[in-house]
């Protein structure tokens, strides 16, 4: 009798502690209830249902709203306890959305945590076609493929495949439901006929994939010879860097080049009253280097006349190197830079300056392996040589 009342009264004082522990926590708890949602992220798109699901880390009741408009209301859940629900996205328009959740707990305070995440819907079924008529899929050696296509709505990310290499697509303008891609060919490359593809994904993870042939024409390149001055050639290698070190450089700047355009419309002739002294492409014979192929076009013109950038960009170089001599890079984005050589004095620029289309990078020089006065103007697209001249053609 004696045991039996002792626990009765153990099991009254353990009520009593429970009971008292419940009407504290009711009445002091402070803690805020905190919401997890799977399911829906934060800024991504979605098509068809979203099948989410709500818990929370303490007893509470849960509120939803879609876009300002309730979806669920007052419903009790208990701690830790998942709660599904379905978002049918078919019923909402295109777009952007917000979802509102708000908790509430069963204490005194009423203690309170809120959630909002916005999302976008697209069930827009994804299309995509090539817009240029089948004379662009012809080019020469040593020119650029423009490629465009249209897209019916925004899309995540695009590439073009050919020549066993890959190329970003991006929109022409901001916002432009055009995109283009710039395809270098190589001046060595066999003329033939090649497949292009492009493989386009929107946002929700939808696929499409453009095909089309296009043909590299052969170029006669004109031939030349030159010889330098042992002793300039000698100081120069004193005075610059070696041409090693300037490889090194183009590569890095490759790799860094911003995903973006910072150009629009044509490039333009960086001097003025140009006469062109070496046309792209030209195979040249000297002592020092022996038979290769000059990637770039030289130009003269009055002796320390102005240089200036062809096409808006960034300084991305602006050093001395044996072969170049006094060398600018301006990044042009997408990894399309535009180079110039042999400058006699460097303008006011820095490097990672923004620099506009016509303003001053230097003034025409013959520092360097150069023979005289004049402009060695390169452009490169994913680090090859192309024809800069191609990229002044308004039709290009």
């Amino acid at each position: 009798m004696f045991k039996i009342k002792n626990i009765f009264i153990i099991i009254l004082l353990s009520l009593s502690a429970l009971v008292g522990w419940k009407i504290y926590n009711f009445f002091f708890d402070t803690n805020i209830p905190s919401i997890q949602l799977t399911g829906l992220n934060n800024g991504e798109h979605y098509c068809a249902d979203i099948q989410c699901s709500a818990s929370i880390d303490k007893k509470s009741e849960i509120s939803a709203w879609l876009d300002n408009k309730p979806i669920l209301s007052n419903f009790k859940i208990l701690a830790d306890q998942k709660h599904p629900f379905t978002i049918p996205t078919r019923t909402v328009s295109n777009g952007k959305h917000k979802i509102k959740i708000v908790c509430t707990d069963n204490t005194f305070r009423k203690n309170t945590d809120t959630l909002e995440r916005t999302f976008y819907v697209d069930n827009t079924p994804l299309q995509a076609a090539f817009i240029q008529s089948e004379i662009h899929y012809k080019v020469l050696q040593g020119r650029t493929l423009h490629l465009q296509f249209q897209v019916n709505k925004k899309i995540s990310k695009a590439k073009a495949c050919a020549l066993s290499s890959e190329y970003p697509c991006f929109p022409e303008t901001k916002n432009s439901s055009i995109y283009e891609a710039f395809i270098p060919i190589p001046c060595e490359e066999t003329p033939n006929e090649y497949l292009l593809t492009v493989d386009i994904k929107d946002n929700v993870g939808n696929i499409v994939n453009l095909e089309n042939k296009f043909q590299i024409v052969p170029y006669p390149f004109k031939k030349q010879r030159l010889t330098f001055n042992a002793q300039k050639l000698k100081k120069e290698k004193e005075l610059g860097k070696p041409a090693h070190e300037l490889d090194q450089k183009i590569a890095e700047i490759l790799e860094q080049s911003p995903q973006k355009k910072l150009w629009r419309g044509s490039f333009c002739v960086p001097i003025d009253s140009a006469q062109t002294t070496c046309h792209f492409g030209t195979i040249r014979t000297t002592q020092e280097k022996g038979k290769y192929q000059h990637k770039a076009i030289d130009m003269i013109t009055n002796p320390k006349s102005v240089v200036w950038t062809t096409q808006t960009g960034t300084v991305a170089l602006k050093e001395r190197f044996e072969h170049s001599g006094n060398t600018v890079i301006i990044d042009h984005g997408w990894g399309i830079m535009s180079m110039y050589f042999h400058l006699d004095s460097f303008a006011n620029i820095e490097i990672g300056q923004r620099i506009s289309q016509g303003n001053p990078v230097g003034t025409l020089g013959k520092t360097g392996y150069a023979t005289g006065y004049h402009l060695h103007w390169e452009l490169r697209v994913n680090n090859i040589a192309v024809d800069p001249m191609q990229w002044t053609k308004q039709s290009f």
